[in-house]
């Protein structure tokens, strides 16, 4: 049995998609045939992205959308470019280590206003007109940081904690609507500046596929898959869920974090 996602027809905003974990998304929900929009802060940045996405996936039809949702303007701007959309995928997400006692509350109301808020913002916007033509789908991009609170972090991690809330809550909103609403958990993923941080912690002298399993066997131990994640395994879950052929799974925390976490269930 061949298994084929065809998104053709569907239009699909993914946040954050100009690099990273969220640009592969985007090329994979363009090669599933879906039209895709790309999404940043800045215009050339959107616009490089975009450029990116065509030459990986010729043909794609690709739409711009430069604005910052994690704020009301940007998410008015982005409404005004995009007024309805098949697909939502909030990926946009900020992170970086603060000790805790020293993350303060401006620092915890940005994290929340970026990471959480945003993705709020987009979904109480189009999922009303998905659940009134009795299709759509809605996903955010959490972390296994939302299950294991990172110490050096605790502030990313609860942020991506509240995303499973959220999603679990949206998909009830939903409820026999023919919407689905889920969230995904990343694991640790191979993504711009990995490579950098990998070397900090076990040298340069190794391969690279030697240096990671290293880093994971020091530094990540409880990875089950012993390697760090490729953005686009977690885009080929994402694509899945946005498919027909995930009209079961909502509500779902689905991970894809290569056994990180500990446990059967998140």
């Amino acid at each position: 049995m061949t298994v084929h996602i065809d998104l053709a027809g569907m239009t699909a905003l993914v946040t954050g998609s100009t690099q990273g974990i969220g640009a592969a998304i985007a090329t994979g929900l363009a090669r599933a045939g879906a039209r895709v929009a790309v999404n940043g802060r800045t215009a050339a940045g959107v616009q490089r992205a975009a450029v990116a996405l065509r030459s990986e996936v010729p043909g794609a039809d690709v739409i711009e959308v430069d604005a910052d949702v994690s704020s009301d303007e940007g998410t008015a701007r982005a409404l005004g470019l995009l007024p309805t959309v098949d697909i939502l995928i909030n990926n946009l997400g900020i992170f970086g280590p603060t000790p805790a006692l020293e993350i303060s509350d401006d620092e915890w109301r940005r994290y929340f206003e970026v990471n959480v808020l945003a993705g709020v913002r987009l979904t109480r916007a189009y999922l009303p007109a998905m659940m009134e033509r009795g299709w759509g789908r809605v996903q955010y991009i959490a972390s296994d940081s939302a299950v294991v609170i990172p110490a050096e972090m605790i502030h990313y991690g609860v942020s991506k904690t509240a995303l499973l809330g959220v999603s679990r809550g949206f998909a009830k909103a939903a409820a026999g609507t023919g919407v689905t609403v889920n969230s995904v958990l990343a694991g640790p993923t191979h993504t711009g500046g990995v490579e950098d941080f990998v070397s900090e912690l076990v040298g340069d002298s190794l391969p690279w596929d030697e240096a990671q399993r290293e880093f994971m066997r020091l530094h990540r131990p409880q990875s089950l898959l012993q390697r760090l994640i490729e953005p686009e395994e977690i885009a080929n879950m994402v694509t899945y869920l946005a498919s027909p052929l995930a009209s079961a799974t909502t509500g779902a925390a689905v991970r894809v974090d290569g056994g990180y976490v500990d446990a059967i269930i998140p």
